[in-house]
């Protein structure tokens, strides 16, 4: 099956992938080059050029026609840029791949072949290996504390021979499939956050409206990780600590907070020590106080009574596809349930 050209022409594909790049260049031709090579060719490619300077979206455009390369003319950030390609796209499901993801050759089949086993689930997510470490997981699903701190199961751990198919707190938008119009309707990521837990937000919303999200681990692609910002870069510590703290007083369910928010103030408490004693303790607690600068603050309060009124999930329905252990991060644990939904149907 011919890849679409994009033109808008031709009849709508199955998936609309969204590449969201910002200096990439070092890494966007070998994303590009998985994707050429996929044994699943019924998609589009949507890429987003966040006003680099590297000229490398636009080299890629050029070089494949089939490329519905955006250019907002600004940096938009990882929340807007997809969502306004969210807008653009044609397909029934949206992809989002980082453009330092280099996927499998069967990445994009394993998640259709995923879809149609489990017609009930609307959101999927891939198993993310360390790019060119052999048998080094970069994650498998996102977790969530009790204590509200997110993590990627398995980050820098090794692969499990067992590893299995079920359902995760939430999906890493580094490399996950979510069904466009569920996408559409729950707003999209938040674009207050610009970049950095806007997925885990995401996937914090999807709970609270009742939908699951299932982890395919044949579903691969080899990730970098922060290539554009760096993984301990001031702006990439400064975003991870505000969005933190706000993923946690937005979503969290009223009796879950009142019970998790004295563990909450904990684990921060002992993860600004952590940054002190490296030496960045300063972009972190900047990022807490933004948290909490007064505008931003109840902008998230007033998120906050919106998803609370409208949560089809309890407490008890969180809480039970969380890690009980408030700490459970410093073991990068892997926390995948048993999916037991339908198992028959189509994508």
């Amino acid at each position: 099956m011919a890849r679409p050209t994009g033109n808008g022409k031709s009849k709508a594909p199955l998936i609309s992938v969204v590449i969201v790049a910002y200096q990439s260049g070092p890494t966007l031709e070998r994303c590009l080059a998985g994707l050429r090579a996929q044994t699943f060719a019924d998609f589009e490619i949507l890429l987003i050029d966040n006003a680099s300077s590297d000229g490398a979206p636009q080299m890629a455009g050029a070089a494949d026609p089939a490329i519905r390369l955006i250019e907002p003319g600004t940096n938009l950030g990882f929340a807007a840029g997809n969502n306004l390609a969210a807008r653009e796209s044609r397909g029934r499901w949206l992809v989002l791949l980082n453009p330092d993801a280099y996927a499998q050759v069967t990445w994009l089949e394993s998640l259709v072949t995923g879809a149609v086993r489990h017609p009930a689930v609307r959101c999927f997510t891939s198993l993310q290996m360390v790019a060119d470490e052999p048998g080094l997981m970069d994650g498998a699903g996102d977790v969530m504390t009790s204590a509200g701190i997110p993590f990627r199961g398995g980050y820098r751990r090794r692969l499990p021979v067992d590893l299995a198919e079920g359902e995760v707190f939430s999906a890493c938008g580094a490399a996950t499939m979510i069904d466009r119009d569920l996408f559409l309707a729950l707003g999209g990521f938040d674009e207050r956050f610009f970049c950095y837990c806007e997925d885990v937000d995401l996937g914090y919303r999807l709970r609270l409206a009742g939908e699951t999200t299932l982890f395919l681990p044949g579903a691969r692609v080899e990730h970098v990780g922060s290539a554009s910002t760096g993984v301990r870069s001031d702006f990439a510590i400064f975003h991870g600590s505000r969005n933190r703290i706000w993923t946690f007083l937005k979503n969290t369910p009223p009796l879950l907070l009142w019970l998790t928010a004295p563990l909450h103030v904990a684990v921060t408490a002992g993860l600004l020590l952590l940054h002190l004693r490296r030496g960045d303790a300063g972009p972190a607690w900047r990022g807490i106080r933004a948290a909490f600068k007064r505008e931003a603050f109840h902008s998230i309060l007033a998120s906050r009574r919106g998803l609370q009124a409208g949560r089809k999930a309890s407490s008890a329905d969180i809480l039970r596809v969380m890690a009980i252990d408030p700490v459970a991060f410093f073991g990068r644990r892997i926390v995948i349930r048993p999916w037991k939904g339908p198992r028959s149907g189509g994508a």
